[in-house]
């Protein structure tokens, strides 16, 4: 189905929060996820176009394409064995836990990733929307291997900047546009405050046990199947009385309307149209 959305504009000075329920996914005995769509949330998850937090222990999709779009893979450090990323570029990468992958579709590529056998991926499948004028560009990726990414350490916490900025300290800029990916594990008692760029959208999710998160001086508590939004919060802080682990996306909406049909978030339908048909052509090129 195609969707045609439109990002309303917030003028409001106060933080805009929004809770997002998960939709729950099975493939057969190899696949879970639990996913989050942006049309949930009128605009609230501006620039991300979608989040699937998944499990996978066996080959579940093949190669598939995407234009228009981010796909951003970031894989938790309890994955165990490998996660094999082949796509049109002429990569072909066996990612280890911990790692992301950002392959910036612009105007078509393809790829597919699955566990290699005997292994066990719990990651996050996450599409960033692109502004209209790279929609077009030509597609490019990169590789952040675990050891590459800086890493926060203060008392009861440990975040990995796996992508952007946070308490000074700068990771990898992505090869789309500025946006920060913290994975964020707490001790009991702990806790972690990150200060987003004045106007970002902040997206969070429980990853694994108890955390709650204060933003601009009010509490909510994080699930496991929900996800919380916020625009323009000046203060994200996150605490566990028990230990946990969050996930924090955040970047500067695009605030343009976009059609999306499946993996692909073109500006409008006819630039929808040729995408597709160059798909149905051959030419975003195929997976060696």
């Amino acid at each position: 189905m195609t969707v045609q959305h439109t990002e309303p504009t917030y003028t409001s000075q106060a933080a805009i929060i929004r809770s997002q329920q998960g939709e729950k996914i099975t493939r057969g005995d190899d696949f879970e996820a639990i996913s989050f769509i942006h049309r949930q949330l009128d605009g609230l998850m501006d620039p991300l176009i979608m989040v699937d937090h998944f499990t996978m222990t066996a080959p579940t999709f093949g190669p598939h394409a995407h234009a228009g779009l981010s796909a951003v893979s970031v894989l938790f450090e309890d994955s165990t064995g490998s996660f094999r990323n082949k796509d049109s570029l002429g990569n072909d990468i066996e990612l280890a836990p911990g790692d992301l992958y950002w392959l910036k579709a612009a105007r078509g590529a393809v790829h597919d990733e699955a566990p290699t056998p005997g292994s066990r991926t719990h990651a996050l499948q996450i599409f960033v929307n692109q502004p209209a004028a790279q929609k077009q560009d030509e597609p490019s990726a990169r590789h952040v291997p675990a050891d590459e990414m800086p890493v926060i350490k203060g008392p009861g916490h440990r975040v990995r900047v796996m992508t952007g900025k946070s308490n000074g300290v700068v990771g990898v800029i992505p090869p789309a546009m500025p946006f920060t990916i913290l994975d964020i594990a707490l001790q009991a008692n702990g806790s972690f405050t990150h200060r987003p760029d004045p106007g970002d959208a902040t997206w969070l999710h429980l990853i694994r046990g108890e955390i709650g998160v204060d933003l601009d001086g009010t509490r909510h508590r994080l699930s496991s199947d929900t996800a919380l939004a916020a625009h323009g919060a000046d203060e994200i802080r996150l605490l566990s009385s028990e230990g946990g682990q969050a996930v924090l996306l955040g970047g500067a909406p695009l605030r343009e309307p976009f059609v999306q049909k499946g993996p692909f978030a073109m500006r409008d339908v006819h630039q929808l149209a040729a995408v597709i048909a160059a798909q149905e052509a051959g030419e975003f090129g195929t997976i060696d």
